[in-house]
């Protein structure tokens, strides 16, 4: 079997064809360090969809907490959550005043952009030069929408700066606290994980 090798760089007349978009009313879920606040849009270029050269800043969200849960925790190597990391964290829940349009990288659009999953998957340079292709088209789509790289059964999505101001913050906790205990239960045994209590 030939190994496909690495996903090509979006094609030059990008800017000039049709975009597979849907439109999503939400909520959308992230998990996110405390003290970045819940609506930090990151210009890092550290993460899949950033802008190459910081043209722009990205919010990740996921459909529901457990896309937002092992996108975030499913990074690391073993299946271990301690204490300190969840604490320092939260969780929120977060909606747009209208729907949000993203371009669909999670079906029939990647055949459409003649795509594949490793775009979604593979290599992040190739992955921000889509992006910056995204956010420059004429048509303007708010993001991207994608399988989560550690459960494709989960959608996530990458949100250009500038729809910050069509989001608000509907619920934010503390997965640490123990009113909150059911829901941490269910996202550690869905995924297979142990909460490693360092006190």
């Amino acid at each position: 079997m030939t190994d496909p090798g690495p996903h090509p760089d979006p094609p030059e007349d990008l800017g000039g064809r049709k975009l597979p978009i849907k439109s999503y009313a939400g909520p959308w879920f992230r998990f996110h360090k405390h003290e970045l606040g819940p609506l930090h849009f990151g210009r890092s270029g550290q993460f899949r969809f950033d802008a190459p050269r910081q043209e722009f800043g990205v919010l990740y969200v996921a459909r529901d907490e457990f896309g937002a849960f092992i996108e975030t925790f499913g990074r690391g190597s073993g299946r271990l959550v301690d204490q300190a990391q969840l604490e320092a964290r939260r969780l929120t829940r977060v909606r747009s005043r209208r729907p949000i349009h993203l371009v669909d990288l999670a079906g029939a659009g990647l055949a459409r952009l003649e795509a594949d999953s490793r775009l979604t998957a593979g290599d992040y340079r190739v992955a921000q030069r889509w992006s910056l292709g995204f956010y420059n088209h004429p048509t303007h789509p708010d993001g991207m929408v994608y399988p989560a790289r550690h459960d494709a059964s989960r959608l996530c999505a990458a949100l250009f700066d500038r729809l910050g101001a069509e989001l608000e913050v509907e619920q934010t906790i503390d997965l640490a606290d123990r009113e909150h205990r059911r829901l941490l239960g269910a996202l550690l045994d869905t995924y297979d994980f142990e909460l490693l209590q360092i006190r």
